[in-house]
């Protein structure tokens, strides 16, 4: 069982009965003498995404899982059941919507670089790489020599993501989009 202070991102662990992921961890060290360093940890419940957040002394244990994490590509939609398939040895995972909704606007078909976090074989949630390259399928159009004004307009992509975008941006251009804020960072 690890301690609280060895809480990662990305860290899966078991808290009464349910599986969270851990999303954020705020390290607070009072300065009071004899205070204990405190670990704010916010958790999604994987899977349904259910947020929860909890505060550790940095000595207390959690209930770790054993999490094998698996890099796949995302093959295809059907209903609300999206599959992926192993890299390695070729074998598909299918989850559903609800698990991933947060990761689905940025879910293009064929993307690779997608990394699944299996639970005793069992597809629990994926893991989007940092940054990813969409094209832009609508937007407005934009001024002639609006790149010294620091103004945005909104950009619709393939996926239904609408998110604001420099205002001399124009459709069937690629961006880089963070995939952790949502926020464009650069041209691709």
């Amino acid at each position: 069982m690890p301690k609280a202070s060895e809480i990662k991102r990305g860290h899966v662990v078991e808290i009464n009965g349910a599986l969270y992921i851990a999303i954020q961890v705020d390290v607070k060290s009072p300065s009071a003498r004899g205070a204990a360093t405190l670990y704010k940890v916010r958790f999604n419940q994987v899977p349904g995404g259910r947020k929860h957040e909890e505060t550790y002394v940095g000595d207390d244990f959690v209930k770790d899982v054993q999490l094998e994490r698996r890099k796949v590509s995302f093959l295809y939609k059907e209903d609300d059941q999206y599959t992926f398939m192993d890299l390695e040895d070729y074998s598909q995972y299918s989850i559903n919507a609800d698990a991933i909704e947060a990761q689905l606007p940025y879910l293009m078909d064929g993307m690779e670089g997608i990394t699944a976090l299996l639970v005793d074989g069992l597809l629990i949630t994926v893991e989007l790489p940092g940054t990813v390259v969409m094209e832009i399928i609508e937007t407005v159009p934009g001024m002639k020599a609006a790149s010294a004004t620091g103004r945005n307009k909104p950009a619709r992509f393939a996926t239904g993501l609408e998110i604001p975008v420099p205002e001399y941006l124009e459709a069937g251009q690629k961006v880089k989009i963070n995939t952790e804020t949502g926020k464009f960072l650069s041209r691709a």
